[in-house]
């Protein structure tokens, strides 16, 4: 057999290993492991004791075997899942597969059930609490029982505006390879948008003012409602009482050609550079506490940047501390 030939039609990292020295090793596999592999015993290559028993069994017992293994490359770890074969004679193959995308899908969707599981698990422990205490200690105390009933409506309201949002971000991420195309005028839907939080404004004695003439996008309205509902009513939730919310329109040019950029710019106590860059994570928040007292679950952010994504576009974040904080989303114009 032409082994050359057979590792190098191999798409996948592979090397061979002949009386413990690699005598073959692919492009793919050089690149993967070093040009200085071949010649060399295994443990030079691959520095793992699961993969070098693997090969040392499969050389002495035969049959396949798989191991798994971690490469620190440029300063990330590479986690690949290892085939390691007997092909007689104390010849081994050994192919090498990439399954850090894999791994890291499967870790995020475990944190993503953990967190949808924390986020349920309080309200109805609560809820569970109060219908525990209504059916004994309460049952004949009106007083009570009119307090447990106001609790237990916010912890069902909270339930149902967490599975809502978790529909929500199901639904935008099913859509995102698909770019809406209907024309939306811009600040027609932001007037909208802000005439429907006039009541979360008169709250604190917030005032939004919009800026910037009139454009139309390529987009879906609803859910750029979504969008920027979300972030002008977090700027009035978490910004300081009195203050004037900004919303401004205003053109914008892009390596892809022209853009709009809308920007909402409060004046509250700002985010530590340090949550900038894991705001659009799934339940993440900067102060927890406060989040869950305004209503917050934590997928807002997820759900602004996902329907972003879907329109093409980019959102950013700039923030200084005690001065306020500026979400801008740009918009490509076709």
């Amino acid at each position: 057999m032409d082994w050359e030939t057979l590792l190098a039609g191999l798409p996948l990292p592979a090397m061979l290993v002949e009386r413990e020295r690699v005598t073959l090793c692919n492009a793919a596999g050089l690149e993967l492991l070093g040009a200085a592999v071949v010649g060399r015993h295994p443990a030079m290559a691959v520095r793992a004791p699961a993969v070098l028993e693997a090969i040392t069994a499969a050389a002495g017992k035969g049959g396949v075997h798989t191991a798994r293994m971690t490469l620190r490359r440029e300063g990330q770890d590479v986690m690949l899942a290892a085939t390691i074969s007997s092909q007689g004679a104390g010849r081994v193959l050994v192919v090498f597969r990439d399954t850090t995308e894999e791994e890291r899908a499967g870790e995020m969707r475990r944190d993503f059930v953990a967190n949808v599981s924390h986020e349920l698990r309080t309200p109805l422990t609560a809820l569970m609490g109060f219908i525990e205490t209504l059916k004994h200690a309460a049952k004949d105390d009106p007083k009570a029982r009119e307090m447990f009933l106001g609790i237990m409506e916010g912890e069902a309201g909270r339930m149902n505006r967490l599975v809502r949002d978790l529909l929500q971000l199901s639904r935008v991420e099913a859509e995102e390879r698909v770019r809406p195309k209907e024309p939306v005028e811009l600040r027609g839907l932001l007037e909208g948008v802000i005439s429907s939080l006039a009541g979360v404004a008169a709250k604190n004695g917030d005032r939004v003012e919009l800026t910037g003439d009139p454009v139309v996008v390529p987009g879906d309205a609803d859910q750029l409602v979504q969008v920027f509902t979300n972030l002008i009513e977090n700027a009035l939730k978490y910004g300081a009482a009195g203050q004037v919310v900004r919303v401004r329109l205003s053109p914008e040019k892009t390596v892809r050609g022209p853009a709009v950029r809308v920007e909402v710019a409060d004046e509250g106590e700002g985010i530590d550079p340090v949550h900038l860059p894991r705001l659009t994570e799934r339940f993440y928040r900067v102060d927890s506490h406060r989040s869950r007292e305004m209503g917050g679950t934590g997928l807002g952010l997820a759900i602004v940047k996902h329907i972003v994504s879907r329109h093409r576009g980019w959102l950013r974040v700039e923030s200084v501390v005690g001065e306020g904080s500026r979400f801008s989303v740009v918009l490509p114009l076709g």
